[in-house]
């Protein structure tokens, strides 16, 4: 390890302007080297449910792994700290030093349409789940980065959206999961968001990035910006940011040049900035001719890597409803119905998105294991087109799976002519080219007979010709955030009835969009609803057991846009309550990673909340249902009961701003606190196979003042099930809400029982001060709840 006194004397050894360049990127995902100081360049990459490498599309294959709520919902550090062990041979496997994640943000309103890739709605195991991933990442020498500093909540309007949040607020809720993170795994960078706090960008926050970060918590690690969030040269320098991405341009380079030079900026700041860019070169093996990449890291195919991944899913999946139903017996006959069923959402949408070898369905695993399956397709759950899948499109030059790509210039020079072995490009976007084209040219035979749905996706002014029928076509940004062309571009389709192959050639023409994404869309054209219904119906009343799949889609669970209601989309309400009403038994299986409304819940007989379940998803979910592998989770975020009813719903700002007048009484703390009407499920809810006895319940203190809380479990089920014990503080004063104090977990076999300690983290037992500006330690005596889940509260004791 290389110390500081050692990298000062690198710092010496460079002028101003070679300081200030290598504290912006490189390229998108890349830093600047500089050979003189033995700095080689350092890679980034998105992270947080895979590594995706360099390329935003058309990369290498790599693992898909589950996503952070469901990781999340298994309650377990080992499990998150083998999911950074994971990542970290994943980035070991394609150079990458540094992996963009966690993502620590809070579950603030259920309608944020990023909370698939953040934990939880707890600081606590938000913070404590955060810190083990990291362990497991800069264990094996791969940095983490923690994100996005700070209240960063939802995706509206998130490049100038001021969240508005009391000082307290911000300490004890969401400051907190980065503070357990900084304290118990001391990650080597973090990442400040897009937003404003307080009326401040989050990347010139002197008071939360130099006074607290580097400051209170005695943090040295790199503050990067998130991608384009910089706003300023002096003010975010003097702000604490260390490094802007991405690169080579941005608002630094000449102009914090000019800012030392004009006094605005010392050259101290500017030093200490190196300092820390250059402490996490020497981490990650970027100093004096760079680290040794190992080349044992087994590929997202290997068996061995494929069944770790169907278990790390399986066990965060969460039993939330079940009258017997689950597990299935292998001889059951079922009728298994739904669009997920068949077409699995197994990964969220925008940067977390990457390319796996494949992306198993519910369907393909379930058949697999029974005996018995009669699989029947759903109702539409998209509102927008989505790329065209492989088996259905081939290049006309040649005839593989895929299309061919080409790309001219202004002046008619071609620059790109090429197969590509899928529906997607991306232009702009580390592509090699030195300027975007003029003209970029997708063609494709769609396989297939009867009515297809062709079309496109991507900004632009198009020229689509189906069988050469000649379609003109505008697609624009509907917002102003430009990242919209690549995370979450327009499309366009037209229904063709034919008998045989279509040809389909669209030319897309400049119109300005400094990079983006492009897809060829072909797919079945979709039947009428009523329809579809009638025939799930038919196959349920048939079969012992219907299984219907529903869910979310990439299209709510994303960066960049939030949701605006929980119901699920299309008619798939409308789907379960007609199998309901004819089918013997009824299981549900929810595929979404947030909270959706369930209007029919009361009416079956079983529901699994399989979360994004990561490209062995159907396995996971098929293994769950059969019981190969126990759906041990709890829920990580309480399920509100209708549309609004939560403690926190809105994300559109106001004015610019986004209030988080609910103060610390956000989730289970608000309707705890009867500020919001009681979810529909509670946060820590979970019944996995097992059912619970508990006795013996204490509560005391250590020698060093902990408190621990000690349960008896016995297990009064058929089978060896897992359980979690959670703690609750109820604090005695009213303006402090119910928080997680800890939890542990424990396997019990059939009809045994076992002591299980929980001790409780300190950190939760206090309140911030706003009038001293400091910690103080909650008073006034309240109740310790011990519960499996707030909505099954077992024991409650006394607390002073």
């Amino acid at each position: 390890m290389t110390d500081d006194t050692d990298l000062d004397a690198r710092i010496t050894a460079l002028d101003l302007e070679a300081k200030v360049r290598l504290l912006t990127g490189a390229t998108m995902f890349t830093l600047q080297g500089d050979d003189s100081i033995g700095l080689g360049t350092m890679a980034f990459s998105d992270g947080p449910t895979g590594v995706r490498g360099l390329e935003f599309v058309g990369g290498d294959e790599v693992a898909l792994m589950p996503n952070a709520t469901l990781i999340a919902s298994a309650w377990d550090e080992d499990l998150a700290h083998e999911v950074g062990q994971v990542l970290a041979e994943e980035a070991e496997r394609q150079h990458i030093h540094v992996v963009l994640g966690p993502t620590i943000n809070l579950h603030r309103s259920p309608l944020g349409g990023r909370l698939f890739e953040a934990y939880s709605e707890d600081p606590l195991l938000t913070g404590r789940l955060a810190a083990a991933y990291v362990k497991g990442l800069q264990g094996n020498g791969i940095g983490a980065c923690l994100k996005h500093l700070v209240a960063n909540e939802s995706e509206t309007e998130r490049h100038t959206v001021n969240s508005v949040v009391d000082e307290s607020t911000l300490r004890e809720l969401y400051l907190l999961p980065f503070e357990i993170a900084v304290e118990d795994s001391h990650p080597w960078s973090i990442m400040a968001a897009y937003n404003d706090v307080n009326g401040v960008p989050a990347t010139e926050q002197d008071a939360v990035n130099n006074g607290i970060v580097k400051g209170e918590w005695g943090w040295d690690g790199l503050l990067m910006s998130d991608w384009f969030a910089t706003k300023s040269a002096a003010a975010a320098a003097n702000g604490g940011l260390d490094l802007v991405m991405p690169g080579p341009d941005g608002p630094w380079g000449a102009a914090l040049v000019a800012a030392v030079e004009s006094g605005d900026v010392d050259e101290s700041t500017i030093d200490d900035h190196l300092r820390r860019l250059l402490r996490l070169a020497g981490r990650v093996g970027a100093l004096d001719g760079g680290r040794a990449w190992s080349t044992d890291c087994p590929p997202p195919t290997d068996p061995v890597r494929r069944q770790q991944l169907e278990r790390l899913a399986a066990r965060g999946m969460t039993v939330v409803r079940n009258d017997g139903s689950l597990p299935l017996d292998r001889a059951t006959r079922v009728a298994l119905i739904g669009r997920h069923a068949t077409r699995t959402i197994d990964m969220g949408g925008g940067s977390a998105q990457v390319r796996p070898p494949h992306q198993i369905s519910v369907a393909e695993a379930l058949a697999a294991r029974l005996a018995d399956v009669d699989v029947v397709d759903g109702v539409e759950v998209r509102s927008r087109p989505v790329p065209a899948d492989l088996d259905v499109v081939t290049d006309p030059q040649g005839g593989a799976a895929g299309i061919h790509f080409t790309a001219t210039t202004a002046d008619g020079v071609v620059v790109v002519d090429r197969h590509v072995d899928d529906a997607t490009v991306s232009f702009g976007f580390d592509d090699g080219l030195p300027e975007v084209p003029a003209v970029i040219r997708l063609e494709a035979v769609v396989a297939g007979n009867g009515p297809r749905e062709v079309g496109v996706v991507g900004v632009g002014a198009w020229t689509v010709r189906v069988d050469g029928v000649a379609h003109d076509v505008t697609l624009g940004l509907s917002s102003g955030d430009v990242g919209e062309a690549l995370l979450t571009p327009p499309g366009w389709t037209t229904v063709v009835d034919s008998a045989g192959p279509v040809e389909l050639v669209a030319e897309r023409r400049s119109t300005g969009a400094p990079f983006g994404r492009l897809s060829v869309v072909a797919r079945q054209a979709p039947r009428p609803a009523s329809d579809v219904i009638a025939d799930a119906a038919a196959a349920a009343a048939a079969a012992e057991v219907a299984v219907v799949v529903v869910g979310l889609t990439e299209e709510q669970e994303t960066e960049a846009v939030d949701k605006t209601t929980l119901a699920l989309p299309g008619r798939q309400d409308d789907l379960v309550a007609a199998v309901a009403a004819v089918a013997s038994r009824t299981v549900v299986v929810v595929n979404a990673a947030t909270p959706v409304l369930m209007p029919w819940f009361g009416e079956v007989d079983a529901v699994l909340v399989a979360g994004i379940p990561g490209q062995e998803g159907g396995h996971a979910v098929a293994s769950a249902l059969v019981g190969d592998i126990e759906p041990s989770g709890r829920l990580v975020t309480s399920y509100p009961a209708a549309d609004g009813a939560s403690p926190a719903w809105g994300v559109t700002p106001v004015d610019g701003a986004v209030e988080y007048a609910e103060g610390p009484f956000v989730g289970y703390r608000g309707h705890h606190a009867g500020r919001a009407p009681a979810p529909t499920l509670w946060f820590g809810h979970g019944l996995g196979y097992g059912a619970w006895d508990y006795s013996d319940v204490a509560v005391s203190s250590t020698e060093d003042a902990a408190v621990v809380v000690s349960a008896t479990v016995t297990n009064t089920s058929d089978r060896t099930s897992r359980e979690v014990v959670q703690v609750y503080l109820e604090p005695g004063d009213p303006t402090q809400p119910v928080r997680l104090v800890g939890w542990s977990a424990v396997e019990v076999d059939s009809g045994a029982s076992a002591t299980v300690d929980v001790r409780c983290d300190e950190r939760m037992w206090r309140r911030w001060d706003a009038t001293s500006g400091s910690w103080a330690r909650l008073e006034g005596g309240g109740t310790v709840l011990v519960a499996r889940g707030l909505g099954d509260v077992r024991a409650r004791l006394p607390w002073r």
